[in-house]
């Protein structure tokens, strides 16, 4: 299903909608491309008549236009169960001035010797890099990633690993074909490193970790997952991120047996799930989850799914099924043969807009107050996405101009 089908449609069924400006149609081979949804429509950004959206997070920093010297206000611009994750927001902040990678003795400036200090960090770059790490990046507490200003890329080699610590914010990155790594020596702490096993090759891989905001990144065609939330991990937002070409996107929680993912609670909003994705957008157990006005523009098998009793609470989302009639179906509930325990599992959907024949099978308990825990945020209507969803991914900001 095209963007140019997704705004026919989201523009017909507002009234109040004022996005007229020319689409531009998705291309992954266009270099471009990845660096924002923004420039789906001419003429919006910060500083013009449209610069407000509804987007609570965008409103709250995009219209500055001294953006880059207040770029620690996004740290106050969180929504969600993630809301609280300041990031580096305290510290200082640190330049990167180098593309090169060593897992056991990284140097100053190099994106790992600033993620594994133990102080808060405000982790900016010098310019342009594309950076091939050689393991994955052991991140430590209270750490922002922020990619504004440049083209950040982090490809062909492991990625992210968010373990054990808390207050994570990434913004701004471009995450793409992440592979495997470990059996090696790697540095977590200045003072620390240690033998890992093989990684997953995920582009982001949150494991017992909480109070963390990955924001307004691009991800794809990665090893494993795109993100995976799992082993304990909860207070996470994920939101105004463009993922597209992959298999399994998102997984929340480590297993059906890992008890202790009953406590996670995890908020996806406002990300274009674009082409070329198969399923997991995610697939949950245990926890609760409120997913929230995102869109979906079509399914090789099911957008959102789980096992093992999750609470999934959809509101204000686009479901844009793929013209196949064996793919209308936006849900998938995973038990066995003739097991209907699945009918008393708490998932809903409310306000969302169901097109090109998707549907939503909801279970368990209806009331309000079952969603308790699955709520996080004010759902905005789903035919405001015009105007919020054209800036998910990477926002192409520079210096010196509006954002």
């Amino acid at each position: 299903m095209s963007i140019v089908l997704l705004l026919v449609c989201l523009t017909l069924l507002s009234h109040a909608s004022t996005f007229s400006a020319r689409p531009v149609m998705h291309d992954a081979s266009q270099p471009s491309r990845w660096r924002s949804m923004k420039n789906m429509t001419e003429g919006a950004g910060a500083g013009s008549a449209t610069c407000r959206t509804g987007n609570p997070i965008d409103d709250c920093w995009r219209c500055d236009p001294d953006w880059e010297t207040n770029r620690k206000v996004l740290a106050d611009c969180g929504i969600g169960f993630g809301r609280d994750a300041i990031g580096g927001r305290d510290g200082e902040f640190y330049v990167v001035t180098t593309e090169e990678d060593d897992p056991r003795e990284p140097r100053q400036g190099m994106l790992r010797h600033a993620v594994i200090q133990n102080e808060p960090l405000w982790i900016i770059f010098e310019r342009d890099m594309s950076i091939t790490l050689k393991e994955e990046l052991m991140m430590n507490s209270y750490k922002t990633i922020d990619g504004r200003g440049f083209n950040i890329e982090m490809a062909n080699g492991p990625c992210i690993t968010i373990q054990g610590v808390t207050n994570i914010i990434i913004h701004g990155i471009y995450i793409h074909d992440c592979v495997q790594g470990g059996n090696a020596v790697v540095t977590d702490g200045p003072q620390h490193y240690e033998l890992r096993g093989i990684s997953d090759g995920d582009g982001i891989s949150i494991f017992g970790a909480r109070d963390v905001w990955i924001d307004h990144c691009t991800l794809s065609h990665c090893h494993d997952g795109l993100i995976d939330i799992v082993s304990g991990s909860t207070a996470i937002t994920v939101s105004n991120n463009y993922m597209f070409r992959h298999n399994e996107v998102m997984l929340m929680g480590h297993s059906d047996d890992y008890v202790a993912d009953k406590k996670m609670q995890v908020t996806i909003a406002f990300n274009y799930f674009g082409e070329g994705l198969v399923q997991r957008m995610p697939r949950c157990r245990h926890g609760y989850f409120h997913v929230v006005n995102n869109v979906y523009t079509g399914w090789e098998m099911y957008a959102i799914g789980g096992s093992a009793n999750p609470t999934i609470n959809s509101q204000g989302n686009v479901f844009i099924a793929a013209d196949d009639d064996h793919t209308k179906e936006v849900t998938k509930r995973e038990s066995s043969p003739g097991d209907e325990e699945w009918k008393s599992w708490n998932w809903r959907s409310e306000g969302d807009l169901l097109l090109n024949g998707a549907r939503f099978i909801a279970s368990g308990n209806a009331t309000a107050a079952t969603y308790a825990k699955a709520s996080s945020m004010v759902a905005r209507p789903a035919s405001l996405l015009t105007s919020i969803i054209p800036a998910a991914g990477v926002v192409n900001c520079r210096i010196g101009k509006p954002c």
